[in-house]
């Protein structure tokens, strides 16, 4: 548990650095003088270096090791974070967020994997939700104590103070991380480091349908809390709801708070019921759209405070619901191609959360800010993520019967 909470750890101020912009969104537009569609290149950008970097970061992992992966990310992301901090242009400040990004991207598989060595199977999702549970923290450290720090100080005293976070975090993962228990080392990777090699992990892991489902899983249920949390939430309380920032910043609380709560319920239920994770993830999915449509669709220009709670507390059950597509990739994939199977699934979540802060803030600058109409795109694509899960399903769950009747032939010993 020591080892793997310096992990955590890291994870921890890596969240904390990629939603800063969340509770920063109007200031930063008023500091670089750009529009919704430049304000949402910040996060598109660091998502796409994110997204992007799954796969190169899980194959790293199972080659290098989640010590090795995890200080370059460490370096990386401070060094983006106090890079954000003295920006005074646009550009530059948009190389920083890049670079958080590329940096941050390094920091959850690696957790994933050190769970995987630290713990039994049988922990898996509940690990895997801790985990998030401890980064949705770091959510938190954002909306409350960020916020008020950069009212407080300003724009450069705020971001450069926190890149202090990473530091503290570099010099412990230095000097008390270990990748695995001693005696148990996780078999070689077989297939070398050869471009041909890298290609066949990847092919392997894609092939299987639990890794295919588990991305399709992460895609439809990570996005409408990852949009609201991280870029678009604020200003749609603010400007279209007519809320202070301090009321909106709860709001965000709110949805962090309930992310927790609901990690701790959703990862016991998976633990103990395995055939639990496709109806919470539909589930999940299916509620998050009903009050989607029904805040965007309300008769009057400003929603009851009563319905923003219960979207908040709905929203902050779409991150465990994500998590439930590692659920579907870990038993699908041998222990050496682990790292490579959780990028695939890791990237599902990020592409449609990138897609839809790009939709959003096109069609806010299309349509004279009219948030009804820009925050719609949200249907759109929860519905292709849907559509692939049924799709999928079946296919998924038979071969994973496959395999576990190959583990358990493969388990029993004849006696001599």
């Amino acid at each position: 548990m020591a080892v793997w909470s310096i992990g955590v750890a890291v994870y921890f101020v890596a969240v904390t650095y990629r939603t800063s912009l969340g509770v920063a969104g109007l200031d930063a537009a008023e500091r670089f003088h750009i529009n919704a569609s430049a304000l949402s290149t910040f996060s598109i950008l660091q998502l796409l270096v994110y997204a992007g970097m799954q796969i190169p970061v899980g194959l790293m992992v199972d080659r290098l090791g989640a010590k090795k992966v995890l200080t370059l990310g460490v370096v990386l992301y401070t060094l983006g974070q106090f890079g954000f901090a003295l920006s005074a242009s646009y550009p530059t400040a948009l190389g920083s967020r890049a670079l958080l990004g590329c940096g941050d991207a390094m920091t959850f598989i690696s957790v994933l994997r050190l769970g995987s060595h630290w713990f039994p199977a049988r922990r898996g999702p509940m690990i895997a939700q801790v985990a998030a549970l401890v980064g949705m923290a770091g959510n938190l450290v954002s909306t409350i104590v960020l916020a008020r720090l950069l009212h407080t100080f300003g724009w450069t005293p705020t971001f450069a103070y926190s890149a202090a976070g990473g530091i503290v975090v570099l010099v412990v993962l230095l000097l008390f991380l270990k990748n695995h228990p001693e005696g148990f080392a996780p078999p070689p990777v077989p297939s070398g480091h050869t471009g041909a090699g890298f290609r066949r992990q990847i092919v392997d892991a894609w092939r299987e349908p639990g890794t295919r489902l588990g991305m399709w899983v992460h895609f439809t249920t990570q996005f409408p809390a990852m949009v609201f949390l991280l870029l678009w939430g604020l200003p749609f309380l603010v400007e279209a709801q007519g809320l202070s920032r301090g009321t909106a910043g709860e709001l965000l609380t709110l949805v962090v708070l309930a992310n927790m709560a609901v990690g701790l319920v959703y990862g016991q239920v998976i633990a103990r019921h395995h055939a639990a994770r496709m109806p919470l993830a539909l589930g999940t999915a299916g509620v998050t759209a009903l009050m989607w449509a029904i805040v965007l669709s309300w008769p009057t220009d400003h929603v009851p405070m009563g319905l923003l709670i219960v979207l908040s507390v709905v929203l902050g059950a779409c991150g465990p619901a994500s998590m439930i597509g590692f659920d579907f990739a870990r038993p699908a994939n041998p222990p050496e191609r682990q790292g490579t199977a959780s990028g695939i699934v890791n990237m599902g979540g990020f592409i449609a959360s990138m897609t839809t802060l790009l939709a959003v803030g096109v069609l806010l600058d299309a349509t004279d800010a009219n948030y009804r109409i820009a925050l719609a795109s949200i249907f759109v694509l929860e519905a292709v993520g849907v559509s692939q899960i049924l799709r999928l399903r079946r296919s998924a769950a038979q071969r994973e019967r496959e395999r576990l009747v190959v583990s358990r032939i493969e388990a029993v010993h004849v006696p001599a």
